[in-house]
Order: structure tokens, then sequence, then C-alpha cells
């Protein structure tokens, strides 16, 4: 099930943006709660991140911003994660089918996102969905410790 985030849902989605599996492809470097807390307000205010729920426990989150204006049929995901516990169990089909169709219903006719180089299984995951990589952000992502930044892939899906 998937639902706005809340106060209340911060120290699960810290919890697991932080593991060691996830924290690599998002976009901020491993940080204490008390640094974390404004990064989740920010995202709490702007009413686009949602958690998704499996059997009463946090499964994974993502961001759904829609662009305005001329773009306003255009969508981004972002911020996107699940469980790591929870791999291959089917929660990230399920978030995102949901994501997909709820943004096609309102009108979206386009969803982009970016995948790191080095994240093989999303690449795969999101081709599989039908997204097609568009270009490449070169020497765009640079985690703390990495000598030097990779890659980033745009990926598009398009509705008639």
């Amino acid at each position: 099930m998937r639902r706005l985030a809340t106060p209340e849902d911060l120290h699960a989605v810290f919890t697991l943006y932080m593991h060691e599996k996830v924290v690599p492809y998002l976009g901020y470097d491993p940080m204490p709660l008390e640094e974390f807390r404004p990064i989740y307000q920010e995202m709490l205010e702007s009413r686009r991140f949602f958690v998704h729920e499996l059997d009463g426990r946090i499964a994974g989150f993502y961001r759904a911003t829609r662009y305005p204006g001329r773009v306003q049929h255009v969508a981004s995901l972002g911020t996107l994660a699940v469980d790591p516990t929870l791999h291959g169990k089917g929660v990230a089909l399920a978030m995102v089918s949901q994501a997909i169709d709820e943004l096609k219903a309102a009108g979206v006719k386009r969803i982009e996102l970016c995948v790191e180089s080095d994240n093989v299984p999303g690449l795969r995951f999101y081709e599989k969905l039908g997204f097609q990589r568009e270009g490449t952000l070169r020497k765009f992502y640079k985690r703390a410790g990495d000598v030097e930044a990779i890659d980033d892939h745009m990926m598009a899906l398009l509705f008639d």
C-alpha cells in the first residue's frame, strides 16, 4: 500500500535510506539521524514523498514529482529504494507499477529517472518495465570516498 510519508516514518525511512545496500544509490552519503532530519522534512513538505507498506511496515519509498507549465505531462521518479531484506519478493515491481499507473491516470505521458551506471540490477529492472536509456550524464554521481565520479543514465518511459 502506498501513502504519503509522515513525520512518524522518520526512523524507518532513515534506517532504510542509510542501509549499506541502499545508500550508495540515493542522493546523500551516510550521515547521522540529526543531519538527515532536515532532508526528511524537505521531502515531507514536498508532499511528493511516498512510502510503500507491506505487512504494516515500510518496505520502500520514492518521490514522484510532476513538473509545471509546458512540461506538466512529465513526472520524475527518484529517491527510490526497497528494503534489501525484501529484494526479489516483488516489492519494487508492485511499488513502481502502482506509481506508474497513478501517474498515467493523472495524465502523465512521460516518466523519467536517473540510474547510476554501477546499479546493474536497477538498470535491468527499469528496462524490464519499458524505460529506455536516453542519455548519459558523464562523471555525474560522486560518492564520498570514491576517487572518481561515475556516470548516471537518464531513462524514460513514454505513454501514448
